[in-house]
């Protein structure tokens, strides 16, 4: 019984890699300049089966500056780079149809120009039984765009962290798969034991038996 919980655990961790839902997730907020950079913006539905259709908007306002400007609009299936500062440099990497809960956009080759706040701006429609819904979600991103990339602190931490817990579920489950080989060897051995004493009994009844008779 142990043997089939512990391995129903492991087999449980495995698929809810493989099955993950939407999950909100920070976009990263330091950029190297030269290279690209993904802006991150994600708005879950609190519903899954209702369907819905969203548009997204990206703004920038850059250090210093005190209004936003758009920049990128993207309605499925087009998108439209509205501010000549980004003219084929942005690139949408976000959900691939009209239902979007992913509204990321890459930027090629970043420059210093691009130290400053970026708005996502989603407007979803729900489509509800009774009526329609419309939601707005807007979300920041305050980047940094520096010569060279510094790993933080809590990343590396992150990263040994996870290395470490793959290491101890490997292990815990090299332990498990030893428990249960043991506990179903020692059971097999205890069946073979009984069938050999049972066979005994049945040997020497009938070595009776043939005694009793001459």
């Amino acid at each position: 019984m142990i043997c089939h919980l512990s391995l129903l655990v492991v087999f449980n961790l495995f698929v809810s890699q493989c099955h993950g839902g939407c999950a909100e997730v920070d976009s990263m907020t330091e950029a190297v300049a030269g290279e690209g950079f993904l802006l991150g913006c994600i708005s879950c539905k609190k519903r899954e089966e209702v369907s819905a259709r969203a548009t997204v908007d990206w703004h920038f306002k850059p250090l210093g500056v005190e209004d936003f400007k758009p920049i990128f609009h993207y309605e499925h299936p087009s998108a439209n780079i509205m501010d000549e500062d980004f003219s084929n440099r942005l690139e949408w990497h976000g959900t691939k149809n009209s239902d979007i809960q992913i509204g990321a956009i890459y930027i090629h080759n970043v420059t210093f120009n691009e130290t400053g706040t970026f708005r996502c701006t989603i407007h979803r429609t729900l489509f509800l039984r009774q009526y329609n819904e419309n939601v707005t979600v807007e979300k920041e991103v305050e980047l940094t765009v520096v010569a060279v990339a510094n790993r933080e602190l809590t990343s590396v931490v992150a990263e040994i962290m996870m290395y470490v817990l793959i290491v101890v579920l490997q292990l815990w489950l090299i332990g498990v798969l030893i428990y249960c080989y043991k506990k179903i060897s020692e059971e097999y051995e205890a069946r073979e034991a009984h069938k050999a004493l049972k066979a005994q009994a049945v040997l020497a009844k009938d070595n009776c038996d043939g005694v009793q008779l001459e």
